[in-house]
C-alpha cells in the first residue's frame, strides 16, 4: 500500500470515531432528579445542585445577589460574606477561584466601589 492510501484509511477511522462519539454526547438526555428536600429537576450534566433549592438560596439583595450561583457558591466556600471580606482579597485571588469568571470581577468591583472600598492591590 502507498501512503496515501494508509492516510485514507487512517481518515477514515477517525471521521468514524468522531461521529460515533459525537452521537455518544448529542444522545445525552436530561435526567429526572429529586434533591434531598423533594424538588423534582431535569438534568443532563453530573452536576449535583439543585436549581430550586439553589434559586431559594440567592440573596434578595446585597453584592452576593448579583453574582451567579457558581460565584457566590465559590465565595461563600471561601468565607466572602461581606463587601470588607472581599476587599482583603487581591482581584487575581478571586479570579483564581473555581467557578468566578471574568464578568464576576466588574461586578464585585461596582459594589466595592459603591462602599467606599476596592480590592487589595
Amino acid at each position: 500500500m502507498d501512503v496515501l492510501s494508509l492516510k485514507g484509511i487512517y481518515l477514515r477511522r477517525f471521521v468514524w470515531r468522531w461521529k460515533g462519539n459525537c452521537n455518544e454526547m448529542a444522545s445525552s438526555e436530561k435526567q429526572l432528579r429529586t434533591c434531598s428536600k423533594g424538588h423534582r429537576y431535569y438534568k443532563s450534566s453530573d452536576c449535583p445542585v439543585c436549581p430550586v433549592c439553589e434559586e431559594q438560596r440567592k440573596p434578595g439583595s446585597g453584592f452576593l445577589s448579583v453574582i451567579s450561583a457558581p460565584a457566590r457558591r465559590a465565595l461563600e466556600g471561601k468565607g466572602i460574606t461581606t463587601l470588607e471580606i472581599l476587599s482583603s482579597f487581591s482581584e487575581k485571588e478571586i479570579l483564581s477561584l473555581h467557578g468566578i469568571g471574568p464578568t464576576t470581577i466588574p461586578k464585585l468591583r461596582e459594589a466595592l466601589k459603591q462602599k467606599g472600598l476596592k480590592f487589595r492591590a
